[in-house]
């Protein structure tokens, strides 16, 4: 296999415990699409990425304390897959 490039984008997070101090966030990311027309000479960079993975969703659950509270929902993201040696 060769190596992957994804666009995700962050759709959701989920703080837990829902009270007191968080430990984990589950985040949830989507695939980029537009509603509506792309531009006809392809040069909006979702639309590139659309065309090859138009749809898809990854959630995430992260315990770093170093991590928690940094991501925003809308941010976006390069998500690499590059296979491990065997």
């Amino acid at each position: 296999m060769v190596a992957m490039r994804a666009k995700v984008r962050v759709t959701n997070i989920q703080s837990y415990p829902t009270a007191g101090p968080t430990t984990h966030e589950t985040l949830t990311f989507s695939f980029p699409s537009k509603d509506g027309a792309y531009p006809d000479d392809g040069s909006d960079e979702d639309q590139q990425f659309a065309k090859f993975s138009p749809v898809g969703a990854l959630s995430l659950t992260i315990a770093n304390p170093a991590l928690l509270g940094k991501f925003a929902i809308g941010d976006t993201f390069y998500l690499d897959f590059v296979p491990v040696g065997k």
